[in-house]
């Protein structure tokens, strides 16, 4: 047993203990009450039943449904899924896989059983998640690898740790040159750009809806400070466009209280009416709060304008742009989309605004052509690595 193995997982004890009143806080909140008891308790989160499948592990939704059109190519093998968020959660318990929490990292020297192969996708780097992985037999695999624009500097820093976390992996599959070259800085080796595995995502959606009498803007996946900012906007459009409506799409369920009380004081102060999706499933107030789960891409299909969150703040990275592309719709959004910054490579017609500069946009969008998408990726490759 190697001493940086040894420290690594007493430190992991240590911070556990040191977290252990915070972590009990957390649990008791809506968002975590089964994600955090699961990951650090292990309620209900058991090790796989099965050994020797192939095993993805996953952060939220996104990566979980990027893994539709792989797992369509695998159905006649045994596919274990782990997450960390109860939304990525929910996710793959849609597919025919045995389904887990990813638990904090003390358990795995425990919890990990052996397996063919673990797909990690994206950036979720656990060093005791790949060596025990590793340790027990598995071909450990990087998909849709990033390093992002903002992340960078943060690796170099501990670029010994990721080093020897690296050594864990047996093959990259980056997303850019990019982000090949920087696993390179870190010492990884085996590593082939293949794009983003998120472009052979089939879009679709599940509803029709219609499309009302009138301009549709919709704010998707919006976060905290970003709501503000774009009813502060759209309310100084409405007054010359008055045949247009806002729909509001928060990121988080939680918030759905939250982004309500705000919608009803821009809604009193300007005299808009204003509904909740989850009472009318449709379009015939001035403001709409989408409070249900699973509605976005029906929504986006009927849209003329999307507003797409995540990337108005420097600390989330932005959200998919594909989905709104995919429908024609026009979209605004941040300067701060550093996490999607693949895929907004491949989608043409996009505005990057400041959030001051909302209402401009908003008013250049009549002028300008729906947003596209002008690129394919072929999993062929992968789907072979993955079935030998």
């Amino acid at each position: 047993m190697k001493p940086f193995f040894v420290f690594y997982y007493l430190l992991s004890v240590v911070l556990f203990l040191i977290a252990l009143p915070l972590i009990v806080v957390l649990s008791l909140k809506q968002k975590y009450k089964e994600s955090i008891p699961s990951r650090f308790f292990l309620l209900n989160n058991s090790q796989f039943k099965k050994s020797n499948a192939i095993w993805f592990h996953v952060c939220s939704l996104g990566e979980a449904r990027a893994l539709k059109p792989i797992l369509d190519e695998l159905k006649s093998q045994e596919i274990l899924i782990t997450t960390i968020t109860k939304t990525g959660q929910d996710e793959a318990k849609k597919y025919k896989a045995e389904v887990r929490y990813l638990p904090y990292e003390m358990y795995l020297p425990f919890w990990v059983k052996p397996q063919k192969k673990l797909i990690v996708l994206e950036a979720e780097f656990w060093y005791m998640l790949f060596i025990m992985a590793h340790f027990r037999g598995a071909e450990v695999i990087l998909l849709n690898a990033r390093i992002s624009d903002k992340s960078v500097n943060k690796y170099m820093k501990f670029a010994w740790f990721y080093k020897k976390l690296l050594e864990n992996v047996d093959i990259i599959y980056a997303q850019s040159e990019v982000d090949k070259n920087r696993f390179l800085a870190l010492g990884a080796k085996n590593i082939e750009v293949i794009g983003n595995i998120k472009l052979a995502g089939k879009i679709k959606k599940n509803k029709e809806y219609a499309k009302p009498d009138a301009e549709l803007i919709v704010a998707g996946s919006t976060h905290p400070t970003e709501e503000k900012s774009i009813l502060e906007a759209f309310c100084i459009y409405k007054r010359e466009h008055t045949n247009s409506k806002l729909v509001v799409v928060p990121r988080h369920p939680e918030r759905f209280e939250e982004v309500y009380t705000l919608m009803q004081e821009y809604a009193k102060q300007e005299g808009l009416s204003l509904s909740r999706f989850s009472e009318s499933t449709t379009f015939e107030t001035d403001l709409i709060l989408v409070d249900m789960m699973g509605e976005l891409n029906n929504i986006y299909a009927i849209s003329d304008i999307v507003i797409l969150g995540g990337a108005f703040r420097d600390d989330i990275g932005g959200h998919n742009p594909l989905e709104p592309a995919f429908f024609g719709c026009k979209i605004i959004t941040g300067k701060h989309f550093f996490h999607q910054k693949e895929l907004f490579k491949y989608v043409h017609h996009v505005q990057y605004v400041e959030p001051t500069e909302l209402n401009a946009a908003l008013n250049a969008a009549k002028d300008l052509p729906p947003s596209m998408v002008e690129e394919k990726i072929n999993l062929k490759k992968i789907i072979e690595k993955l079935r030998n």
